[in-house]
């Protein structure tokens, strides 16, 4: 009798998704698949043997990276991440200095439907300032590895120009203001003279 075996590998699907696939240059769908060797007897799997790992297949190209690449933000989660963002340096600037002022309010809203939310109003202004500081920095700092540097430095300028429209910064606004800096990855010099120049401007 002839006996036919041998190795074969087998993949099936674990999750899928949405990705940034760096062949095609765009977001894609994917499928992430997990690998195993089989012993095969007849080409029919029959023992599974050892683990070959995950591996994300994009739907469109059909190519495979390692999971890695789900890192990688899609087009969507950034433009997502960038109003929120500043949605959260805007209630923490605010929240530093004086909440309740129209005019430093009228110019968070205006900031915020430019970054993306043009139904931003003050009832979300409110909502904002009620949230936990962990969570509003925790979105900052996301929309923040997103961005290059000279990005950072138009996000923070215009956080500043927020904390200046009811006067003079605090010594609360300041040191907001710095911590925005700091969770966008900005050198504390750098951010200092961000803030300097955008003081100057506006005077």
């Amino acid at each position: 009798m002839l006996l036919v075996f041998g190795l074969t590998a087998v993949f099936r699907t674990v999750s899928e998704g949405t990705f940034h696939c760096p062949r095609c240059g765009g977001d894609r769908a994917y499928r992430r698949r997990a690998g195993r060797r089989w012993f095969s007897l007849f080409f029919v799997p029959v023992v599974p043997l050892w683990r070959l790992g995950h591996a994300v297949e994009c739907r469109t190209c059909r190519g495979r990276f390692t999971v890695s690449v789900l890192r990688t933000p899609t087009a969507q989660q950034m433009a997502e991440a960038l109003p929120a963002g500043m949605r959260s340096a805007a209630a923490l600037v605010l929240g530093a200095g004086d909440p309740s002022d129209g005019t430093a309010r009228a110019r968070a809203i205006e900031t915020v439907s430019g970054y993306g939310e043009p139904d931003y109003d003050d009832g979300a202004v409110d909502a904002d300032l009620a949230l936990r500081r962990s969570f509003l920095e925790r979105e900052i700092a996301q929309a923040g590895s997103q961005l290059a540097m000279e990005a950072k430095e138009w996000f923070l300028a215009q956080v500043v120009r927020i904390g200046l429209a009811d006067g003079p910064l605090g010594e609360g606004e300041r040191q907001v203001l710095h911590r925005v800096a700091e969770l966008l990855g900005m050198p504390r010099p750098y951010a200092l003279g961000v803030i300097v120049m955008t003081e100057g401007a506006s005077r």
